[in-house]
């Protein structure tokens, strides 16, 4: 009399020796978590990190050290609130508000242009255009980012400005050959790749699902791109267009040769401005004795400068753990 066999197996026992065919099982092969090679690229990253933090603690160590001698002769209350900025005078008055003025316009108008004209190019890129032809037209819009500045100061001065004041005296008005508008207009030109590139990236990488799941409900390619992949990719337009303004902040060329260098407390595009890094560009060239308090409060400016990128980095990373979407 025979028995049947037992129709209960378990799979592991034939990998502890005590199951059906235990004795034709090989055993596994050893698996190396890590190579030699491993060790040293985990090493270097390393190093690349450790070494981004202290360049960044050198960087506000130096701009804090170098500014106290300043906010020792300068009150704050006179850096902060003052609309007047003659440190080449002999009755000197430090207040940064006309340099933050400038830098802030001159921000605004290059986002009116870059902000608009990016995410749809963003979003042209990522729903609507053949795969073949997104593919050569993004590194060509990447090469905008890459022309030196100095080219668009000298095409702001040379094209934009007079074809600005054409337009303007059609109109019964007057434009500076100097001026924030021409400035502002051709730094968004600079900017653009920022914001279609990182957005277009961010929009790519929703998953396809929600796509489909718009088209079922019987939306249309316009009607999902704007009211499916543009909110779930908010997080990555939020983050790129934080790196548009702090790129924009931090320019100084274009605003140094194109929107003058006349610390006026406007927020007038028509009229001419310094910025805070065409103010600093004006110091280093030599116009300040070194060691005196004119030539102390470039790093004063810098503080300021660092201070509102800082503040625009922090804005962008609640925006983007805010929006954030897990898929």
């Amino acid at each position: 009399m025979t028995t049947a066999p037992s129709s209960s197996f378990d799979p592991l026992a034939e990998r502890r020796g005590g199951g059906v065919g235990a004795a034709n099982l090989k055993p596994l092969p050893a698996f190396r978590t890590s190579r030699p090679g491993d060790k040293v690229v985990e090493a270097l990253l390393l190093m690349a990190a450790v070494a981004g933090v202290f360049i960044t603690t050198g960087i506000v160590y130096i701009l804090l050290t170098e500014s106290w001698p300043f906010f020792e002769k300068v009150s704050l209350g006179e850096f902060l609130t003052s609309t007047r900025w003659t440190p080449q005078f002999d009755d000197a008055h430090y207040g940064i508000l006309p340099l933050v003025a400038g830098t802030v316009t001159t921000t605004i108008i290059a986002l009116s242009v870059a902000l608009p004209v990016g995410l749809v190019l963003s979003l042209w890129l990522s729903e609507f255009a053949p795969p073949k032809f997104r593919e050569f037209i993004k590194p060509v819009l990447e090469l905008l980012a890459a022309v030196p500045t100095v080219v668009y100061g000298y095409f702001a001065v040379q094209f934009v400005s007079p074809l600005l004041q054409q337009g303007f005296r059609a109109v019964g008005s007057d434009l500076s050959t100097f001026n924030m508008l021409s400035a502002g207009l051709v730094m968004g030109v600079m900017i653009i790749p920022y914001i279609s590139s990182l957005s277009e990236d961010a929009m790519r990488s929703v998953p396809m699902i929600l796509r489909e799941g718009s088209y079922g409900m019987g939306a249309n390619r316009v009607q999902t791109g704007v009211k499916v992949v543009l909110p779930a990719a908010l997080s990555g337009i939020a983050a790129a267009s934080i790196l548009a303004v702090s790129r924009a902040v931090g320019e100084t060329m274009i605003v140094a040769i194109a929107a003058g260098q006349q610390p006026t407390f406007t927020f007038n595009p028509k009229e001419q401005a310094a910025t805070i890094t065409a103010y600093i560009v004006q110091v280093t060239m030599g116009d300040q004795p070194h060691g005196t308090t004119g030539y102390q409060s470039i790093f004063a400016a810098g503080l300021a400068l660092f201070t509102m990128t800082l503040g625009f980095n922090l804005v962008g990373i609640y925006l983007r753990r805010r929006f954030r979407e897990a898929y």
